[in-house]
């Protein structure tokens, strides 16, 4: 049997690989801790979930317009005018199962084959694959400066007659990191002069801390969403915890969010309806679940900042939001999929491979968990890799000897 080359070429998600190894050693009655998955362990808002009920009771679970309910369309217009500042239509906005998807359905419409489009390390693992999924081609731009903010310089270099778009996630999946306003201007002002679409993926946009507040890229810009190169990608999985109800949304030009529709139709036809519903319940209900999800998030990066600063030979930039960190490892091993292993098999911690996000040497550490899980996670790592710390652990009820330091 044969299978196409496209098909073949496409990564296997590290994230999801890992889960399912996690599982496993779960069903063996491993303690395992999670620090690779990338969801808050908060309840979904019981907004969303009365929401979804009351849908559900009425038996009425039928097809929906391709492009998303109404009235989650409406929720997401009142959403963009109060925390972009921008006044878009019905005919702006497309809902689709997932953030994901959403970027899928955007490259897909505006990508034709040998296009390219940049990507910014660290960046979130997905991009490069659904760049080539759509006959793209990945341009990845590394700071030449060790650190893991972009600088325009560095993308301008990069920029062909065949670039067509470039990914900005801030604040950042992996590492944390929240893009300066100033390279925000520039880059946008970069973009809009030279006709590349710029794809905000703002899917963590209010889980900043220290005081820091969001800045969208539409303020860069003096172009209305008509005739601007920014589109825009959220949706409710991260602020809400509600990675399971697979609700993402695109803000684009009208004749694209056309394009993007009939690309759904044939893929999907729509999105759940009584997942919108919940989705709809979430924007429009009390917002402060969010706010003690972003204190509870900053309070945990805290405790792993803390944790990671007394380990010996690990460097890790301080996030600015997200639940994610970045740190260094390469003083113990340069290849960050055998450590990762490593790790897993010896420690039983869940991390993810820093050269899934085109940082090798590094791990990306989820601190979305629990206190415990992170510093118990943290401990394990520490008694794995680092002979000052004590050579036995107990890791659930069994005690653990150190014999390979």
């Amino acid at each position: 049997m044969t299978y196409s080359t496209l098909a073949l070429s496409i990564a296997e998600s590290a994230t999801l690989r890992l889960n399912e190894q996690a599982r496993l050693l779960r069903e063996r009655g491993e303690a395992v801790i999670h620090l690779g998955i990338g969801e808050p362990k908060n309840r979904a808002p019981m907004t969303a979930l009365l929401g979804a009920a009351s849908k559900l009771n009425t038996g009425d679970i039928k097809y929906v317009p391709t492009d998303g309910l109404p009235g989650l369309k409406k929720a997401i217009i009142r959403y963009t005018e109060e925390n972009y500042d921008r006044l878009v239509a019905p005919e702006n906005v497309i809902v689709s199962a997932g953030a994901k998807q959403s970027i899928f359905n955007i490259l897909y419409t505006l990508l034709n084959p040998q296009d390219e489009v940049i990507i910014l390390a660290p960046y979130w693992v997905s991009y490069p694959e659904i760049v080539k999924m759509c006959y793209g081609i990945p341009v990845i731009v590394r700071p030449e400066d060790g650190t893991f903010h972009p600088r325009v310089e560095e993308i301008e270099r990069a920029v062909t007659s065949s670039t067509k778009a470039i990914i900005l996630n801030s604040p950042n999946n992996p590492s944390g990191i929240v893009f300066s306003d100033e390279f925000l201007a520039q880059i946008v002002d970069f973009c809009e002069r030279r006709g590349i679409y710029v794809l905000a993926d703002d899917i963590y946009h209010k889980l900043v801390f220290d005081g820091k507040q969001p800045t969208p890229a539409y303020r860069f810009t003096t172009k209305d969403v008509e005739n601007s190169k920014i589109i825009v990608i959220n949706g409710v999985a991260k602020l809400y915890g509600m990675t399971g109800f697979r609700i993402g949304w695109t803000i684009a030009p009208r004749k694209m969010v056309e394009v993007m529709t009939n690309v759904q139709s044939q893929v999907t036809t729509c999105v759940s309806p009584f997942l919108q519903t919940a989705a709809e319940a979430a924007l429009i209900g009390m917002q402060s679940i969010v706010e003690q999800l972003r204190l509870t998030i900053q309070n945990n990066r805290d405790v792993i900042m803390n944790e990671l600063h007394g380990f010996t030979g690990v460097k890790c930039v301080k996030p600015q939001g997200t639940f994610y960190c970045l740190p260094d490892f390469r003083a113990y091993k340069q290849d960050s999929v055998e450590l990762s292993n490593f790790l897993l098999q010896r420690a039983y911690v869940v991390t993810v491979p820093g050269k899934e996000f085109g940082m090798e040497g590094h791990l990306r550490l989820s601190y979305a968990g629990s206190v415990k899980d992170v510093t118990e996670g943290i401990a394990r790592i520490k008694w794995a890799l680092d002979p000052n710390s004590p050579n036995e652990i107990y890791i659930g009820d069994k005690k653990m000897v150190r014999d390979w330091l």
